[in-house]
């Protein structure tokens, strides 16, 4: 009997809760308060939340479980993990930008491994791809430079300096080079170009990202292709040499943009 009692009560409770949770007055008066804390005001749609930070991990379980009915908790919940990436972002440790920051943006892909892989199977694709990572992880990590995303057999890093990305790129393409495969020698090719993109969860976006993909596409087999942007940041740089690519166009490029094969002149 007992039991029943306060199994009873603790429905009303639930009950309760939900009603005062979920009043227009008190959502209302927690958006507002949102929308003064520092950080990303729609923290907790899938873009924002898509990366793999504990913020963001937090917030896909959050918005999982309350997205059924408007929710004073959620938006509370909400509201504190926006404040932690804010702070986390702050402090540096999130790996973000927000826009204002300068970076170089390095693609890359293998050439012709859609074909191949079609001829391999599967077993031999994947094992491939996991060769070809570490390869060019480290080679990014140690450049100072961060995986931002994996795309199928392609990569996306950014760096601080378009000196590393560029000097990435090469020993990138370099390590790939001797990878061998039951006879199979991958080649890959990849595109620099600065910009500051948007961040959003653990993507960037914008015109530039958008724009180093574009150059990283027109590159052949073991070649880096550099934007003129970027190699207007390397003259100071005496172990590369550069000739432009005159026929350029890409839809998504710059009409105007000038784009450099980069190539390495110490060997």
């Amino acid at each position: 009997m007992r039991t029943d009692v306060a199994r009873q009560r603790l429905a009303r409770f639930a009950d309760r809760a939900r009603e005062v949770d979920g009043r227009p007055g008190l959502l209302t008066a927690v958006r507002a308060v949102r929308r003064r804390l520092p950080g990303d005001r729609s923290y907790g749609d899938p873009l924002s939340v898509a990366g793999d930070a504990p913020a963001q991990q937090l917030g896909r379980r959050l918005s999982a479980v309350t997205a059924r009915r408007p929710s004073a908790l959620r938006e509370a919940g909400l509201g504190a993990l926006q404040v932690w990436q804010a702070l986390a972002e702050s402090q540096g440790r999130a790996g973000r930008v927000q826009g204002d920051h300068e970076l170089a943006i390095l693609f890359t892909d293998l050439v012709g491994f859609s074909e191949w892989s079609l001829e391999a199977g599967d077993e031999a694709a994947v094992e491939l791809l996991r060769r070809v990572g570490l390869a060019i992880e480290p080679v990014v990590t140690r450049a100072g430079g961060r995986v931002v995303k994996r795309i199928g057999d392609g990569m996306m890093a950014v760096f601080d300096s378009p000196v590393t990305a560029v000097a990435a790129a090469h020993d990138a393409c370099a390590a790939v080079s001797e990878i061998d495969l039951g006879g199979y020698r991958p080649q890959l090719r990849s595109g620099v170009h600065v910009g500051r993109p948007r961040a959003l969860g653990g993507d960037l976006f914008g015109v530039d990202v958008n724009v180093a993909a574009r150059v990283a596409d027109a590159a052949k087999a073991g070649e880096v292709l550099v934007s003129g942007p970027v190699r207007d940041r390397l003259d100071d740089d005496a172990s590369l040499t550069h000739r432009r690519r005159w026929r350029f166009k890409a839809k998504g490029a710059p009409r105007d943009l000038d784009v450099y094969t980069s190539i390495r002149t110490d060997g």
